[in-house]
């Protein structure tokens, strides 16, 4: 709810508020029977309202691929299927993608659901469209066992590392399944919920998509907690002396940013309906408490706002400990702003965000916002560009820094063999806490209650190997002392002829390390050390080996994975059994096992199978058709 600095508060506040909430129920309306003859319709014209070049011929295409392979498909609440990808379709509509993105999400479930090969259609789209679906097709049960959910989301952040819009159509994805949740039993219900909560709000919360974990959140709480969920929709929709407090503040702040020729809108942030809970019930308060937030966004640079933040606290007094400074340490979600807590009016506390337009942007739409408001120049209409190096108009570009932790999954989750262990450390990994260390000069991000251990490994492996000590703050420090926010770290590390440290232990990672690690990279280089089996701790004696055909489905996995991060792909196995025999293994299994057991790596083999294709050889001729050229 904005409040023009121009208008007459009340009536226009009022009238705004009407407007916009009219606004959001034609949004969010089902196609009315004006447009049933043309389903497509509102979705082209939501998408050129965004972006006026939209392809509408494209998305109808796909529509009507979509529509031809699902047709005879029904949801679980009996509604036609193809309502589902259309629906998909809208929310990344309204988010402002691009038409690839939107052709994707029609195309979506096609491949895994109907007989419409990936070939085909990569061959009907493109190879850009492909590499989307195939990111959000989850494997089935029948092939992969209880390890295919897991294993569905290690596919998918590894295509999300070759773009990023494969995780964005997945969470428009479940936004959906969630509006349309009430359809499932309630096992159903709560496990599909779970499982948004534990690893596709984190994801959407790391993209910075707050538009859409704030919908995500709210429906995992009316599913896991219905009774709280419908408690706090009627204290939200009967608080007339919060929002009455709160538009009195908006008029006064208002007027002061324009006595201090400071050029700013000032909007009403209400909390949403999780947010609330959080704060009350899950702490175990009996009844719903929330402050009055609103946010102040300068329409100058970012210098600005530390201007306006001097005004807010010279006219009213602030809380202590409530302030945050996001701008000069932004979160690695893209967030940015100024936060703080004043007392207002009748000695209430109000809460302020300061912000500049294109933060505000990036608030709401993160890594969204590059798509939804794209710099113009040369190569700005590149997919490919975009996709290797995302950018945002505005003072913020959004390149691979804003994606170093996906970078980093993609990493880790190679050398992550057990499908329980990834997943637990992915989980980890995504966990919301986190601290801002320093070491030589470089701000790292870590999980909360990281330690020395942990800024050694993220340096480098051989650092966290030799690491013998650490100075925290100038300060000798046990290598297992969690870190605070803002810590300046200093790794000691032994010289290449020490071989045992300060203690008289041998030089190099223990299993009581294992115990204290926070952070997925350092736990893995540190078995790898060990040679320790999947499991953390385990014993290598005692641990179980992981079984023969699932060492065979984490080789294909692998090397599949790696073809794919290559924009090539495998579509039959003659190309392995060539390459097997060349290698001197007696058979494609054999060949998929030591893949997955380190011996050989994935690299190396996908870099054989399109080397063997490129060069024209007769075993390449055989596979050509496995391996397409970009």
């Amino acid at each position: 709810m904005d409040f023009d600095l121009g208008r007459s508060p009340p009536a226009a506040q009022t009238a705004l508020r009407f407007v916009e909430e009219f606004a959001h129920r034609v949004r969010t309306a089902v196609v009315g029977p004006a447009t049933r003859s043309d389903p497509v319709a509102w979705l082209v014209r939501t998408h050129r309202n965004i972006h006026r070049r939209g392809d509408g011929k494209v998305l109808r295409r796909g529509y009507e691929v979509a529509e031809r392979m699902h047709r005879g498909q029904t949801r679980k609440s009996g509604e036609p299927y193809i309502s589902h990808p259309l629906a998909v379709a809208q929310i990344l509509a309204e988010l402002g993608m691009d038409t690839t993105t939107l052709v994707a999400a029609l195309l979506h479930d096609t491949v895994e659901d109907t007989s419409y090969t990936m070939a085909q259609l990569r061959t009907d789209f493109g190879a850009e469209v492909a590499v989307l679906v195939d990111g959000v097709t989850k494997f089935e049960k029948v092939f992969w066992g209880e390890a295919a959910e897991v294993e569905t989301i290690r596919k998918m952040i590894v295509a999300a590392g070759v773009d990023v819009r494969v995780l964005i159509v997945k969470l428009a994805d479940r936004l959906h399944n969630m509006r349309t949740i009430e359809a499932r039993s309630i096992a159903s219900k709560a496990r599909i919920a779970r499982a948004t909560q534990d690893v596709l709000i984190p994801l959407c919360d790391r993209l910075g998509v707050q538009s859409i974990k704030r919908e995500l959140e709210d429906s995992v709480l009316a599913a896991l907690e219905p009774e709280a969920h419908t408690v706090l929709r009627s204290w939200v929709a009967h608080r007339p002396e919060w929002t009455a407090y709160t538009d009195e503040f908006i008029k006064r702040a208002s007027s002061v940013m324009r006595a201090s020729k400071i050029g700013a809108r000032v909007v009403s942030r209400p909390h949403h309906l999780y947010s609330i809970w959080n704060d009350t019930f899950a702490k175990g308060y009996d009844t719903p408490y929330e402050l009055p937030r609103i946010a102040i966004i300068v329409s100058g640079a970012e210098n600005d706002c530390y201007m306006a933040l001097g005004v807010v606290h010279s006219s009213w007094r602030p809380v202590p400990g409530r302030f945050k400074d996001f701008i000069a340490s932004p979160k690695n979600n893209l967030y940015r702003s100024l936060h703080t807590t004043v007392i207002g009016p009748d000695a209430r506390a109000i809460e302020v965000l300061i912000r500049t337009e294109s933060m505000q942007r990036n608030a709401e739409y993160g890594i969204a916002a590059a798509y939804r408001f794209p710099r113009r120049g040369p190569g700005a209409h590149s997919a490919r560009g975009r996709s290797r190096r995302v950018r945002a108009r505005g003072d913020v570009e959004l390149g691979a820094e804003h994606l170093e932790w996906l970078r980093r999954l993609v990493e880790w989750q190679r050398a992550a063999i057990d499908p329980v262990r990834f997943l637990e450390s992915l989980r980890c990994d995504l966990a919301e806490g986190q601290v801002h260390v320093f070491v030589a000069g470089t701000r790292l991000l870590l999980p909360a209650n990281s330690t020395p251990v942990d800024v050694a490994y993220a340096v480098g492996a051989d650092v966290g190997d030799r690491c013998v000590a650490a100075t925290v703050n100038g300060q000798l420090a046990f290598l297992s002392s969690p870190l605070a926010d803002g810590d300046v770290v200093e790794i000691h590390t032994a010289g290449p002829e020490e071989t045992k440290g300060p203690d008289g232990k041998p030089i190099g990672p223990s299993r009581e390390w294992l115990s204290f690690v926070r952070t997925p990279h350092a736990q893995l280089q540190i078995e790898r050390r060990l040679g320790l089996g999947a499991r953390a701790g385990a014993d290598p004696e005692s641990a179980p080996p992981v079984p023969f055909p699932a060492r065979v489905r984490i080789g294909r996995a692998a090397i599949s994975m790696e073809l794919r991060r290559r924009e090539r792909g495998l579509a039959s196995d003659m190309p392995l059994h060539t390459l097997a025999a060349e290698l001197g293994y007696p058979d494609v299994e054999s060949l998929l096992v030591a893949v997955a057991d380190h011996v050989v790596s994935a690299e190396e083999i996908a870099g054989r199978l399109i080397e063997q294709v490129d060069s024209g050889s007769i075993e390449a001729a055989v596979a050509a058709a496995a391996l397409p050229r970009p």
